[in-house]
């Protein structure tokens, strides 16, 4: 099986929608995308994943076969950092913060940080985790430890458009990796496509191996310039964001 993870074009955060710009990534998205072989269409609830998902299943003549899924939303469950900042989320530490917390490397133990558990992160954290493990079931696969069974393995391709924060969450699950590792070194630009195949070297044992994480070819491939979101500046006072 293969799964095309797909963060929404540039966002309207205020109204959820798609900016201008936004809308011109899901056009070259639709574009590149309608070539493909893609069985089965999930989008998050919010209006700027939608928005997205439905740019492309237009495309493709497919519009009435999307699927929402509530679990596909974006996560962004806030708490209070010890520094009593209020507005945290979890792929917005600073670095010199969250690589001096060994915890934030223990994937068995990420969420026992005291103002992780103070917002519940774990129980938010397998809410989404369990729903993607019942979604991957449905197409043949069933979680089993650290690896997942192949109940009816296939090769159909399963196209998720959801958000950066839930990406990594869900990136997470399938490496076992903790998230904070990977939202804070991996930033999926907007309407980037991030791939993944099943890999069944024994009968019945099955990981998932990312064979293209990220990309935006069909930017490039357009003329339009990459989007800013999720990243940070490159050099301190270059002008673009630094909080």
């Amino acid at each position: 099986m293969r799964i095309l993870m797909i963060r929404h074009g540039d966002p309207d955060y205020k109204n959820d929608c798609l900016t201008e710009k936004g809308r011109r990534e899901a056009a070259l998205l639709a574009e590149k995308l309608k070539k493909e072989k893609i069985d089965y269409f999930y989008s998050s609830p919010l209006g700027r994943a939608k928005e997205t998902c439905m740019t492309v299943a237009k495309a493709m003549g497919r519009e009435k076969e999307v699927v929402e899924k509530d679990f596909l939303r974006e996560f962004g469950h806030r708490f209070t950092l010890p520094s009593g900042e209020e507005k945290g989320i979890p792929w917005d530490f600073l670095p010199e913060f969250w690589t001096g917390e060994p915890l934030m490397y223990d994937n068995e133990n990420w969420h026992q940080q005291p103002f992780f558990k103070a917002t519940d992160m774990e129980k938010h954290y397998r809410q989404v985790c369990d729903e993607f493990d019942k979604l991957l079931e449905t197409h043949g696969y069933q979680r089993d430890g650290k690896i997942y069974k192949s109940v009816r393995a296939n090769t159909d391709t399963v196209a998720l458009f959801c958000h950066f924060g839930v990406e990594g969450t869900l990136l997470s699950r399938l490496f076992n990796v903790p998230p904070m590792i990977l939202t804070h070194h991996f930033a999926a630009l907007t309407s980037s496509v991030t791939t993944l195949y099943t890999e069944e070297r024994r009968q019945g044992k099955v990981i998932f191996r990312c064979c293209g994480y990220g990309d935006i070819s069909h930017l490039y491939a357009g003329g339009e310039a990459p989007s800013f979101a999720c990243r940070f500046c490159e050099v301190h006072g270059d002008g673009t964001r630094e909080d």
